[in-house]
């Protein structure tokens, strides 16, 4: 998968995104998806001390023993289980996300974060319109999907900055409460806009990644 190099010092700034913050710290989370990126997002939970569940296609006790080396915070369990969290953060392989799809007859109410991607040719159209509509009713946010798992895994505080999350969605008010999520973990999130507007910065089109995919860009204090 190629790597365009990152580009350090930039200074963001979040527009449009009023965060949600009473409405953050009530709910759970859930990662769906194990491997490599998987396991990058639970370390930023379990940095700060937020419970999450993690599940995938195998069971629990599969994941026990990763899941305990990361820290106390991560939780297995069934995906079953882990799909009754408010915001699901979905890190699979793009093209297994039907199979998780069709675990649950309706996503209403839930936040989808999508952390997937693919260099598929969709006709032109996002992947994550595509995501979206495998999950009815779901409020899907595109989110920390721009940067591989080597540097996910990495504490987003470097030199006085916070690493970007980029969101990109179509309902404001999801997108308000993943910022605040992000902002919890230690990230700048960054909002792009709509998925088919600014989003598709941080997706594939034709083959060729968006020109902020794999950007590793950090914010500075102001």
């Amino acid at each position: 998968m190629p790597r365009t190099p990152g580009r350090r010092g930039r200074n963001w700034i979040v527009r449009g995104t009023n965060l949600n913050t009473n409405r953050n710290v009530n709910m759970n989370y859930a990662i769906v998806g194990f491997g490599a990126v998987g396991q990058a997002l639970a370390r930023m939970f379990a940095r700060k001390g937020i419970e999450v569940t993690v599940a995938s296609r195998h069971p629990p006790e599969a994941l026990a023993p990763q899941a305990n080396a990361i820290g106390s915070t991560i939780v297995p369990k069934m995906l079953k289980d882990a799909l009754d969290a408010d915001i699901v953060l979905l890190a699979v392989r793009y093209e297994q996300h039907p199979e998780v799809a069709k675990e649950r007859e309706s996503w209403e109410g839930k936040i989808v974060i999508d952390v997937m991607n693919t260099l598929d040719d969709l006709g032109g159209v996002p992947s994550s319109a595509v995501v979206a509509r495998a999950l009815p009713g779901a409020q899907l946010v595109k989110a920390f999907n721009h940067l591989p798992a080597r540097v996910l895994a990495q504490d987003p505080a470097v030199n006085d900055g916070r690493r970007v999350v980029f969101l990109s969605s179509d309902d404001e008010s999801a997108t308000a409460t993943v910022a605040d999520l992000v902002e919890r973990l230690g990230y700048a999130p960054v909002n792009l806009g709509k998925i088919a507007e600014g989003g598709q910065l941080v997706q594939a089109r034709d083959g060729t990644w968006g020109p902020l995919v794999f950007q590793d860009l950090f914010k500075k204090a102001q």
